[in-house]
């Protein structure tokens, strides 16, 4: 599928095409708004899949950082036995680390016990008393890898396949593919719970080069939801109504003259933003949920940070967002970078997510939605086995940035649940079966909601891009 947006509207639109065309969504405002509610028109959609998706909406929570594997998702027996021990120069040999001193560096075992859950029996760590509840329903990855080993390309590169700033991100993708199934709220959802930060900053949710209509919308979980989303005082909804319709006739004058598809985008924006100053405060609202619901997913836990129960709120908020039809929802959790202090930055990065992930995928799987409903949990790297002995610290308590085999997990939307993919050598070092790389797993979220990863394309500057770049394949052990 290759849609030819890249190229300069004026050659691919007329007027007459701009007012009436409905086909590609671009008809005049209240008329795509009256088709959307109809269901007749896929608000925004650039096309329809190749084939029938398992998935039709996605949550993904991705852990900032680098959580580390073997402390939480794959056991290595061998590496506490080596504990304290130097690895082999010859597994060193052209290897690179953001801050260990390869000629001093020493394994590190792991303090944490693992237990078997499930009827699949997966072997999860006792940081993670909840999610262990729900191993049966959760595709385990133990052997992904990529090449970056810092944070900001590694991060892009999750995000939006590459580790440049500037490619739309794989929330981007599928509204671009697939559309808003909402018309009151954003196709493409962020939410934060930020301790350092994200490094990628607004890039970790771009539209890069798609039209900005199919950028990610960054929601806050209390008061306003947007920034600037509330009327300014003296402002009525009858006056913003009458300000909006002048603004996009403004913009429909500029379009016919100027034929930039970037219009289009600026004219969804505003009446989307318009539909949002009701709908958005509604979706933050929780007084109609149950007071199970929310002890469930600790909504009202408290801690020194505030980030236990702003989290929690986050996921109790996705499973919101997914209700009423938004595409896809990102929630960051800041900072799984345990240079140091591991074991105890560890029990408060879990203390933080462990029970409200796993309320999200009870909750979703309890309201039927699980099926339809993808969900994505990892960071943009693992951890090393090795422990960081950076220059200038007394004491070695943490772990490096590690790409060449971590852990990420999926469940729900066509996801074949209750397995662990993928294998790690005895130290956790290398991959020793089915490697899995980045454009792997992009490949198989496309096909999960019904694309040909080499087919959903966008053409720009002459080239025809896609989110998957030059490669990967579809991991079909993951598919149910």
């Amino acid at each position: 599928m290759n849609f030819p947006t890249g190229q300069d509207p004026r050659h691919a639109f007329s007027r007459r095409d701009f007012f009436t065309s409905t086909a590609s969504g671009l008809g005049t405002v209240a008329l795509a708004s009256l088709l959307g509610e109809d269901g007749l028109l896929a608000n925004g959609s650039a096309g329809k899949p190749h084939f029938a998706p398992k998935a039709k909406r996605c949550i993904y929570l991705f852990m900032e950082g680098g959580p580390s594997q073997m402390d939480l998702f794959d056991p290595k027996p061998k590496l506490n036995e080596l504990d304290g021990q130097p690895m082999p120069d010859s597994m060193l040999n052209g290897v690179k680390f953001a801050f260990t001193q390869k000629e001093s560096a020493r394994l590190m075992g792991s303090p944490r016990t693992f237990k078997k859950y499930g009827e699949c029996g997966m072997d999860m760590s006792d940081l993670l008393p909840h999610l262990s509840t729900c191993a049966d329903d959760i595709a385990l990855i133990r052997s992904m890898y990529c090449e970056q080993f810092n944070h900001l390309p590694g991060q892009l590169l999750m995000l939006s396949g590459s580790p440049l700033r500037g490619w739309p991100t794989l929330g981007s993708w599928l509204n671009y593919g697939l559309g808003n199934e909402s018309s009151d709220l954003p196709g493409y959802v962020v939410m934060t719970t930020l301790g350092r930060g994200l490094p990628g900053g607004a890039a970790s949710w771009s539209s890069g080069f798609l039209p900005s209509s199919y950028g990610g919308s960054l929601f806050r979980n209390q008061g306003s939801p947007v920034l600037n989303l509330e009327n300014p005082p003296g402002i009525t909804s009858a006056l913003q109504e009458r300000s909006l319709s002048a603004i996009n006739d403004l913009n429909r004058q500029r379009f016919d003259r100027d034929g930039h598809a970037e219009i289009v985008s600026r004219i969804r924006n505003y009446e989307l933003a318009f539909r949002m100053q009701s709908a958005a405060p509604e979706l933050i609202d929780l007084s109609g949920e149950s007071k199970s619901t929310l002890e469930a997913y600790g909504v009202d836990r408290k801690d020194k940070t505030g980030f236990q129960g702003s989290f929690a709120r986050n996921c109790l908020l996705a499973r919101r967002m997914v209700e009423r039809g938004v595409r896809f929802v990102t929630l960051f959790l800041s900072t799984w970078d345990q240079h140091s202090n591991l074991d105890s930055g560890l029990a408060t990065n879990t203390q933080i997510s462990d029970q409200p992930v796993a309320a999200l995928l009870k909750d979703l799987k309890e309201r039927g939605l699980l099926d339809e409903t993808l969900v994505v949990w990892g960071g943009e790297f693992g951890l090393t086995p090795l422990g960081e002995d950076r220059s200038g610290f007394k004491t070695v308590t943490g772990r490096d940035h590690h790409p060449y085999s971590f852990s990420v997990w999926m469940a729900g939307g066509g996801v074949k649940g209750g397995q662990v993919i993928g294998k790690t050598d005895e130290i956790g070092w290398g991959v020793e079966d089915d490697p899995i790389h980045v454009h792997d797993l992009h490949a198989t979220i496309l096909h999960l909601f019904g694309f040909d990863h080499e087919e959903l394309t966008y053409r720009f500057q002459g080239r025809d891009f896609r989110l998957t770049d030059v490669y990967g394949k579809v991991v079909k052990k993951l598919l149910a």
